[in-house]
């Protein structure tokens, strides 16, 4: 089958890697010269952006001109500008949802409202807002114990949290009027505290399958501190959980996924079809409702489909024509490090060479992200993330090493990577912060 992979980044590069794995043809609609996505593809194209109707059209006419059967869209920019409509329209399957879905992960304001419709407990207390007013007693009817979150996209950067990012009340209205000035609604919710986990479940617009549970670390520096980002690394066990949860609270999740695909499928009359992306937390109250993604987690997708079992074209095929079957994923854990320019996160440096020595084979597997395979040979990076080094074995502990090992072939000035990510003391700190809680 020929498949095209919308997207450009180390997600986009395993998705690719685990299509032509398996025999299929791979084409790219590219936004950087992604060195693992070029040699992967029989063909691609490099667009600016996916906003545009003229770059849509040229994605459309790309697409029909190979005879592509099945797009598999990565990122959220073309979920929300309502890519997969258009390809349906055409009469070529994807895997991702049309625009009216992807609010799921679009609007914050669209997903606590569905969770109230449908009487879906996993909300803190929120309210929704598009101007000032009232926002200041909303903020002192949750003790001051408040998250603003950006009512749509914004790269995983649109949330500011009380006591983190936000010292004193005055800041906290200050974002929202900042977001207020770009044109942005907003949601305050109540802050919730426990340990935040991942749920991503294939869905083929009836039935859902669930993946491993993932833990993402968003902050820039070593023991959770800096600024938020679109994620430094990521972690998963052998057993399909997490150290620090338990049973029922995966159970929980799962069945909150299920919940919302049968809620999203009443309230719109629309089959969900693509993955379902949960972002959870585990409180004293049980499990709580962060937000939804529509598409696979960045860098979680390294660790899942590192772990998969089962013939990924397969998978997309079962989403697509509603057939899908139960997947299967290794009983591994595995770890995952990004590679990314220093000050990521609020001041990144770019333009730096990243050097990559072909023995890291020897201990795991990269995955290219934000960089640019130069006219001369250079791999030369950007301002957002570079590449995902990416390790399997039997135990967290023993990924971890792996891990380690292949990023010492990777090389290059005004580079940086957070190797606390998966270590035994960052874990067994959030089984004391569970225990505590619990």
């Amino acid at each position: 089958m020929n498949f095209l992979v919308i997207g450009s980044g180390a997600r986009e590069h395993i998705m690719a890697e685990k299509l032509a794995d398996v025999g299929a043809n791979v084409f790219s609609v590219l936004t950087n010269s992604n060195p693992g996505l070029i040699h992967l593809s029989k063909n691609y194209i490099l667009v600016k952006s996916y906003n545009s109707v003229k770059t849509i059209n040229k994605i459309i006419d790309f697409a029909l001109s190979e005879s592509v059967e099945c797009v598999v869209i990565g990122p959220e920019d073309p979920l929300a500008n309502g890519l997969a409509d258009k390809f349906w329209k055409k009469g070529i399957s994807v895997v991702g949802p049309v625009k009216e879905l992807a609010q799921i992960e679009t609007s914050k304001g669209f997903t606590r409202d569905l969770l109230d419709k449908y009487e879906i407990d996993a909300s803190p207390r929120f309210k929704r807002f598009n101007n000032i007013e009232g926002s200041s007693d909303f903020i002192d009817k949750l003790d001051g114990e408040y998250v603003i979150k950006f009512d749509g996209l914004m790269g995983g950067k649109g949330v500011r949290v009380s006591g983190e990012h936000l010292k004193t009340k005055a800041e906290g209205l200050e974002y929202c009027k900042n977001l207020l000035a770009n044109s942005g609604n907003y949601v305050i919710e109540e802050k919730l505290y426990g340990e935040e986990f991942s749920l991503m479940s294939f869905c083929d617009g009836s039935k859902l399958s669930h993946m491993p549970t993932i833990q993402d670390h968003k902050r820039a520096y070593e023991n959770d501190i800096g600024p938020n980002t679109g994620g430094m690394g990521s972690y998963s066990d052998s057993n399909h959980s997490l150290p620090f949860l338990n049973d029922n609270e995966i159970a929980a999740a799962r069945e909150i996924n299920e919940q919302v695909a049968s809620a999203l499928l009443r309230h719109t009359g629309i089959e969900y079809k693509g993955i379902l992306y949960g972002g959870f937390m585990a409180t004293k109250n049980g499990i709580k409702l962060i937000e939804y993604n529509a598409r696979f987690g960045d860098p979680e997708a390294m660790n899942l489909l590192s772990l998969l079992d089962t013939d990924f074209a397969s998978v997309c095929c079962g989403i697509v024509e509603g057939n899908l079957e139960s997947v299967k994923f290794r009983n591994e854990a595995s770890v995952c490090k990004y590679i990314v320019p220093e000050g990521y996160g609020s001041n990144p440096n770019p333009d730096a060479t990243l050097i990559v020595d072909e023995r890291y084979k020897k201990f795991s597997n990269l995955y290219y992200a934000a960089v640019n395979l130069e006219n001369s040979g250079n791999i030369t990076t950007t301002s957002s993330r570079a590449a995902a080094i990416v390790a399997t074995s039997s135990t967290i502990e023993k990924a971890e090493e792996k891990c380690e090992k292949g990023l010492e072939y990777i090389s290059g000035d005004n580079l940086f990577v957070r190797h606390d990510i998966a270590k035994s003391h960052l874990i067994e700190k959030r089984l004391k912060n569970m225990e505590k809680i619990r």
